[in-house]
């Protein structure tokens, strides 16, 4: 088939995105084809937003979610941004509500550039999370990777922020742990039944953590806009840091705010490279256009 459907390569903080436009059509991309996209160095991505009709009055879009291995997220606040500046860009609108599996999201393009995603309410209890049973606490839950009697990683604070979170606080460098093979351990461990986004984070001060993600469904990546969300969130209910402070990962730092209204912003940039035309049933695509082209 000839590619038909118009996309963008993004990127959030390094979090690579494909933001891809089915607004017009009843077809979606398919698992086989986000496997494909996902397997070519030029449209490797961590997720593809993929932008629909909107469901209901007042909505800008409906945004399905797609990770490297063909399966759906819940969330993703560095796809978020993306779409809204590929919307912005196109449009010239500053403000939207997207409609995504786990709720409408709201956002918005500042004058400085950035973008803010009310990224929604946190859940902390055991069935939203979602747990395979009860735990005693959700903010050190019975998890550990590594010997029995010294582990490499225990007891993680767990958070749902449309995606399932588990964020273990440590001392050490994040750096200094190996995320790739612990985060492909627990990712799958039995406590979470939908699989779960692995994250270690150092407290660098009362407003300020350092942190990695290993994003279930995808592996390591830059950045990771939910699990940042998770983390400054776990760190301020459990009295690490304050409420409103700066994340730094890989790719960049992010501005997390859980406001006494129980909302968590999330307020970071979004970059433009080039876009092109896939096709939603194979993911073969071609490149159309570089980000200078566009501005």
């Amino acid at each position: 088939m000839t590619p038909d459907v118009p996309f963008a390569r993004m990127n959030g903080l390094g979090n690579e995105i494909l933001v891809a436009d089915m607004r017009g059509r009843a077809d979606r991309i398919l698992p086989e084809a986000a496997i494909a996209l996902a397997a070519d160095p030029l449209t490797r991505f961590d997720q593809i937003m993929a932008i629909h009709d909107p469901e209901r009055p007042g909505s800008t879009a409906r945004i399905r979610i797609l990770n490297t291995d063909g399966s759906e997220a819940g969330a993703c606040g560095n796809g978020t941004r993306c779409v809204v500046r590929y919307l912005s860009l196109d449009s010239g609108a500053q403000e939207f509500s997207f409609e995504m599996r786990y709720g409408t999201v709201e956002a918005r393009e500042l004058p400085t550039g950035v973008i803010s995603v009310d990224m929604g309410v946190p859940r902390f209890d055991w069935a939203h999370i979602p747990l395979a049973h009860p735990v005693a606490d959700t903010d050190a839950a019975p998890v550990a990777c590594g010997p029995q009697d010294a582990p490499v990683l225990s007891a993680p604070a767990l958070a749902s922020m449309g995606n399932p979170h588990a964020v273990f606080f440590v001392q050490a460098d994040v750096w200094s742990i190996d995320l790739a093979r612990w985060g492909a351990e627990l990712e799958h461990h039995p406590l979470f039944p939908d699989r779960a986004n692995i994250s270690i984070a150092s407290v660098a001060g009362p407003t300020r953590l350092v942190m990695r993600t290993f994003e279930r469904g995808v592996g390591l990546t830059r950045a990771c806009g939910s699990a940042a969300c998770a983390a400054g969130v776990l760190a301020a209910r459990t009295g690490r840091t304050e409420r409103r402070l700066t994340v730094t990962v890989p790719g960049g730092d992010l501005i997390i705010e859980w406001r006494d209204d129980d909302h968590v912003m999330m307020t970071g940039p979004a970059e433009y490279e080039w876009s092109g035309r896939l096709d939603p049933a194979t993911g073969a695509f071609e490149r159309i256009q570089d980000a200078g082209a566009a501005a």
